[in-house]
């Protein structure tokens, strides 16, 4: 061995290392970079190492599977048909001392699981109508009927009841808070409903999923285009599973495009959801996907 060599040169004067430097010089690589040490000292090595790795608490633990997300599956539910009535409704608002009569005897139904569509000119009374659908006012004359029930004569607390457990509204503005996600935008609209919270999950990502915005539902508005928005709204305005959906002229800030889109969401809401939904509209081109089209002038329903 080298290291034998070494130790008689320096007994015999031949190199200047002391010997007790030779005796303390590491083992000799071999060409392969191994190390010289003794077969059964590396083979104990491994031995302990496999044993360490054993003992080593995960080291060889299959990772868990995430449990696969709760799938929303919506109750079947009995729906009034017709599902509003209204008939011979007048609203009239003071204006400088004079009565002005915006609706005039309005006489109209609404089927269920049907899309319904109001049109005519800025200042035809559909706002006006619309308002009355939803609670939010009451006629002068005239009934409403609400699922076979007099909705024209019940009081504000009522009447807040069931905008809160049966109808939606769809704002043409959108109405989502900034600072919170789509998803929270949904999640807000579950809670204010009084939804157990374990159904919270569930039924919004339902929603989003339902409106094409699975992939987009932790993103904030101002992330999302004007046609995103509308359709977080939408999601929003179902997710407490209303029988009737009140949308405003829900295509007014759109384009063609986007307002066709937004048409076939509301066909697979009504398909999905059995909800009824009456929307007010400016725009021709969306009218041949309506089940019925009330053309309404001067506070008046005609044809």
């Amino acid at each position: 061995m080298g290291w034998l060599a070494n130790r008689k040169q320096a007994r015999a004067g031949l190199t200047d290392k002391p010997e007790r430097e030779i005796m303390t010089e590491p083992d000799e690589q071999t060409e392969a970079g191994e190390s010289n040490a003794a077969p059964d000292e590396r083979m104990k090595g491994g031995k302990l190492k496999g044993m360490a790795n054993k003992l080593r608490p995960g080291k060889n633990k299959a990772k868990a599977e995430p449990a696969p997300a709760a799938v929303y599956v919506p109750e079947p539910r009995e729906v009034a048909d017709p599902l509003l009535v209204i008939s011979g409704v007048v609203r009239s608002f003071d204006v400088g001392g004079s009565k002005l009569q915006v609706l005039k005897g309005i006489d109209m139904t609404l089927r269920a699981n049907s899309l319904i569509m109001l049109r005519g000119r800025s200042g035809s009374g559909k706002t006006t109508l619309m308002n009355l659908m939803g609670g939010l006012d009451q006629p002068d004359e005239g009934e409403i009927l609400f699922q076979g029930k007099p909705f024209h004569t019940l009081n504000d607390e009522n009447r807040t009841e069931a905008r809160r457990k049966e109808i939606g509204f769809i704002f043409q503005s959108y109405a989502l808070l900034p600072l919170l996600s789509a998803y929270e935008n949904v999640e807000l609209s579950l809670r204010m409903a009084g939804i157990p919270r374990s159904g919270w999950k569930s039924r919004a990502e339902h929603c989003l999923e339902l409106v094409g915005l699975a992939k987009r539902m932790h993103h904030r508005p101002f992330e999302l285009s004007g046609g995103e928005q509308q359709r977080v709204a939408i999601a929003k305005s179902i997710a407490h599973r209303p029988v009737l959906l009140l949308a405003d002229e829900p295509t007014a800030e759109l384009d063609s495009q986007m307002g066709a889109q937004i048409m076939a969401v509301f066909r697979e809401i009504i398909r999905q959801e059995q909800v009824t939904i009456c929307m007010t509209t400016h725009d021709p081109t969306i009218m041949e996907v309506a089940d019925h089209v009330y053309q309404m002038v001067d506070g008046r329903i005609q044809g």
